[in-house]
């Protein structure tokens, strides 16, 4: 269980580059000298998908939660 956990751990926070344009987004940006845009494109997108999953973990581990308070009282 415990390495279970830690394989979770280690790949939730194993990070790896990539691109979060769309086909449009990444066309505009590429003709663009620099690319500071295009990177701050990538990192707004990053940003708006990280919440999604906080409030998904979140109402998950409320869940867990109950469903373990639970166990506790029947046994």
């Amino acid at each position: 269980m415990k390495l279970r956990f830690l394989f979770i751990l280690f790949f939730l926070f194993l990070v790896l580059p990539a691109e979060s344009q769309c086909a449009m987004c990444r066309a505009v940006l590429e003709s663009e000298d620099g690319g500071a845009a295009a990177k701050g494109i990538n990192n707004g997108i990053v940003y708006l998908m990280l919440f999604p999953y906080l409030l998904v973990g979140g109402v998950g581990y409320v869940i867990y939660k109950m469903r373990q308070k639970h166990k506790k009282k029947e046994g």
